[in-house]
């Protein structure tokens, strides 16, 4: 018997003043379906989904939804006008017996359901519309960045919840992990066109390269055809002008073919500007106690922070993740205990509230305006590592086109605003970095850039945040804060700590598809190497690689015998840089020898 769509979208058009964001689109969503909806950021994602949900009105086209179907989704931004707590708009719609499960997705995603609607944040309230819809329970759910505000274990209790449920959904998430777990399907928006594969996100990067190499092909065979019919015009056309018209209506249409390709976007052009070297020692804590009335954030604990490592901080919102960064940066006093900080300290922060951004301003006047930006006598230009760029030119480096330039921050999406703000951030030197939750909204392709970026960073980090597989990727050291003042200190990243803090946290938080493995097992390395190392171990040769190359060119460069009489300055500075490279390269070999003799030996 066949099954009846829950949504059907056909012929779907929708234009914003400017290119199509979506052209005849048509999309089913059946009954079961738990789909995976990925893209660039500004690609449309959003816009989509709003689209499904009614609330966005498409310019042509028709949505059909069976009678006695629902469809809920989750708004990012609630209207609660009208409701005096969080629970009374959580509980708007059901009915008296069904208030338990608004409770209940309170306690699972951590939401006080007795707080007053206008003291509540962006956080708050988005977790009050995250739990009115599980309590509402429709029979299709659209889920936009569901997982962001939430701490590691509210994500496991959405994905116990999501796995274990009945309803389709589609999701829009940054968080991998998230995705890997729950999705069968994808849907892939790009440049206007919907693509739907039946597998989940964990085959949407192989998808995506294959597709887009594919038409890598397809546009170089475009490429030498209209080369081979534009020459045959110019050598021909005159002796055949009369029976060839044909052949040149059909080379005008070849141009007006290549012509109509979009351009895919490409990747932010971001590069972290190093500074100068700090001390080994760069942070060492040492028996710090701090407490909040009768709220211990941590007790006794001791930390030794080293030049170049990773350092990230886990556990639930609100057990004092960021008071113990402040503690450690000097920014907050202790207790009890003593916090010294190393020599020579550059330090830049990424603020997870986007307090650095004014909603009011431009895009354009918080760069200007930012006194570490600000180039005397220049209004369109900006500071980036020392030297002025066009404040429009740094802005396309970072995807932002030309007319977001003079729009104001608050018309930013949420990973816009994260651009921004790391645009911000990476103009400035700095050999400290203190990332709080820098992966909201930031689209995959953007993340994996930033944890290229963090691999190749010549500093230290700091990082907060719960998306799991980040932390694999980037964390060395990994702080545990569970509440009661414990603040345990693991080696690794996220998968290393499950590993070496035994199965307690997996059995709270047990995985959604009995079938697979949990991540304890599908992370645990077949050498004797952690999850971080085994990372380590497969970047390291194209790290060697790399750093070859360079050392080759600027060797090259060297030979040049007149160099330094002609330019003496250009030669201290590839002098300096071919020594820095020279060390790199001899600690890089180092660490990889070090780390194949101990996969060989385990």
């Amino acid at each position: 018997m066949a099954r009846i769509p829950l949504l059907q979208m056909a012929g779907i058009s929708l234009t914003f003043g400017g290119d199509p964001v979506f052209s005849g689109l048509d999309l089913v969503v059946q009954p079961g379906d738990r789909v995976a909806l990925v893209g660039r950021n500004g690609s449309g994602k959003s816009t989509l989904m709003k689209v499904m949900a009614g609330l966005v009105e498409a310019d042509q086209g028709d949505i059909v939804i069976p009678p006695g179907k629902s469809v809920g989704y989750m708004e990012q931004d609630p209207g609660m006008d009208g409701f005096a707590t969080l629970g009374d708009y959580a509980s708007s719609g059901l009915e008296p017996g069904e208030l338990y499960k608004v409770e209940r997705a309170g306690e699972g995603l951590k939401f006080d359901p007795s707080r007053a609607v206008e003291t509540a944040s962006g956080g708050e309230r988005r977790r009050a519309a995250l739990a009115k819809l599980m309590a509402e329970a429709p029979d299709l759910m659209l889920l936009d960045e569901p997982t962001n505000h939430l701490d590691i274990e509210a994500i496991a209790w959405l994905e116990r919840e999501l796995g274990s449920t009945r309803a389709a959904y589609v999701l829009i998430s940054h968080d991998r992990a998230f995705l890997r777990a729950l999705t069968s399907a994808t849907l892939w928006i790009d440049r206007g066109v919907v693509r739907r594969q039946e597998q989940g996100f964990e085959a949407f990067e192989a998808w995506r390269d294959k597709v887009w190499e594919e038409e890598d092909q397809q546009r170089h065979k475009l490429n030498r055809l209209i080369k081979s019919e534009a020459k045959w015009a110019v050598e021909g056309i005159s002796a055949r002008r009369k029976r060839n018209q044909g052949r040149v209506r059909a080379l005008q249409a070849l141009r007006a073919e290549k012509a109509a390709q979009i351009k895919r976007q490409g990747s932010a052009a971001m590069t972290l500007e190093a500074g100068p070297k700090s001390g080994r020692k760069v942070i060492e804590a040492k028996g710090l106690a701090k407490s909040f009335g009768a709220q211990q954030i941590v007790r006794n604990f001791d930390l030794l922070v080293q030049r170049g490592d990773r350092v990230a901080f886990v556990g639930p919102n609100g057990v004092g993740k960021t008071t113990l960064l402040k503690m450690l940066l000097g920014q907050e006093q202790p207790d009890e205990g003593s916090v010294s900080l190393g020599t020579n300290l550059e330090i830049a922060v990424f603020d997870q509230t986007r307090a650095q951004l004014d909603p009011e301003m431009t895009l354009w006047d918080s760069l200007t305006g930012d006194p570490e930006m600000r180039v005397s006598g220049k209004a369109d230009q900006v500071m980036v590592g020392g030297q002025p760029k066009h404040v429009v030119g740094y802005l396309k480096e970072f995807l932002f086109d030309e007319r977001q330039a003079r729009a104001a921050v608050k018309s930013l999406s949420g990973g816009e605003k994260a651009r921004l703000l790391l645009a911000k951030l990476m103009a400035k030197s700095s050999n400290l970095l203190v990332l709080d939750e820098p992966t909201n909204d930031l689209d995959v392709e953007t993340l994996d850039l930033l944890q290229e970026l963090l691999d190749d960073y010549d500093g230290t980090v700091l990082l907060v945040s719960h998306d799991r597989d980040f932390l694999d990727r980037v964390a060395t050291t990994t702080i545990a804060m569970e509440g009661n003042g414990r603040a345990t200190v693991y080696a690794g990243g996220w998968s290393d700590y499950i590993a070496q803090r035994g199965d307690v946290f997996e059995k709270k938080t047990e995985k959604t598809k009995p079938s697979k493995p949990k991540v304890k097992q599908e992370s645990q390395p077949k050498s004797g190497l952690s999850f971080s190392e085994k990372h380590r171990l497969e970047k390291l040769p194209a790290e060697l690689e790399r750093l070859e190359a360079e050392i080759g060119k600027l060797e090259e460069l060297m030979s040049d015998p007149d160099l330094f009489t002609r330019e003496p300055v250009k030669f201290q500075k590839a002098t300096e840089a071919l020594v820095e490279r020279q060390e790199k390269l001899a600690a890089a070999e180092e660490e990889w020898l070090m780390l194949e003799e101990k996969a060989e030996g385990a």
